[in-house]
């Protein structure tokens, strides 16, 4: 794993490159996430190919980097990034979460190999007159909650995950490795690095964009896939992308890959040693 800095406005983007091959996947992470979420993937590639994952601005060791936010902003940031990194049309582009609506956006509009989407992507309805800020309350008020939280010790911080119900049942050396890196704050106050105005920005945004991801991933005209994890962010058995939803996107999208990644979660489906397996042979052989 090398790191690297990219100039964006604001500031600088950290990036990591996971392996030492020329053909190249570009990478986005979730909401609160880093780009450590990405290390197994980068770590089970065959020869041949290094993965470029990169801490989105508040994010990271990119939390710094100030707003605006917004996916529009981060797909902007992605494309000088690419450019960094020398990506051409036979690169990859994949994102996690809200790192694949990112990359819905930043793959319409920049030339590569195919795009893989990891459960994530797909416009999610809004109730109609319902208020986006409640709505991000009900669906990511836990994951809010945590970033003004403190911790007594980088330890309780990690604690705090182990018992997490994501992981409760798949701890790893790799999924440590991860929290460890998003740990920041003074040793009796940690907390994570993620900015948490950037995470309700970027919230809103998500819940209120639906119409511009729908003309993004319509205007995307290389190989389109979804990697769908069949459990959600608490391991619940309805996932973050359920099949009435999907179903709905592959007949809008008759170019759009549809696959359930089985026995995985929200979290899971890029740090299971299966789960990864499966993300790799459908990032490196389509």
């Amino acid at each position: 794993m090398r790191f690297d800095e990219v100039a964006v406005p604001g500031g600088k983007l950290r990036i990591a490159t996971f392996g030492e091959g020329p053909r190249q996947i570009i990478a986005a992470h979730g909401i609160t996430a880093s780009l450590m979420a990405w290390r197994a993937v980068g770590e089970a590639l065959p020869a041949g190919w290094s993965l470029v994952a990169v801490d989105l601005r508040g994010r990271g060791h990119s939390a710094d980097v100030p707003g605006p936010y917004g996916l529009p902003r981060h797909a902007e940031d992605l494309d000088l990034v690419a450019e960094h990194v020398g990506a051409d049309d036979t690169a990859v582009l994949t994102g996690h979460s809200m790192g694949a609506y990112v990359a819905a956006l930043h793959g319409a509009r920049r030339d590569y190999s195919r795009v893989v989407l990891i459960d994530g992507g797909l416009p999610l309805p809004m109730p109609p007159g319902a208020d986006p800020d409640a709505v991000l309350e009900l669906t990511l008020g836990p994951a809010i909650a945590r970033l003004s939280q403190t911790y007594p010790s980088v330890d309780d911080y990690i604690g705090f995950f182990k018992v997490h119900p994501a992981f409760a049942g798949g701890w790893s050396p790799l999924v440590e490795e991860y929290v460890r890196y998003d740990a920041t704050g003074p040793s009796d106050a940690v907390r994570s690095r993620a900015q948490e105005d950037a995470v309700r920005q970027d919230g809103r945004w998500l819940l209120t964009g639906a119409e511009e991801i729908g003309a993004a991933l319509e205007s995307i005209t290389v190989p389109l896939s979804l990697l769908r994890a069949p459990r959600g962010l608490l391991n619940q058995d309805v996932g973050m992308l359920p099949d009435d939803l999907a179903a709905h996107w592959t007949g809008r999208l008759p170019g759009l890959k549809d696959e359930v990644v089985e026995d995985c979660n929200h979290y899971t489906i890029v740090f299971d040693d299966r789960c990864v397996r499966t993300v790799v042979d459908r990032l490196t052989t389509g």
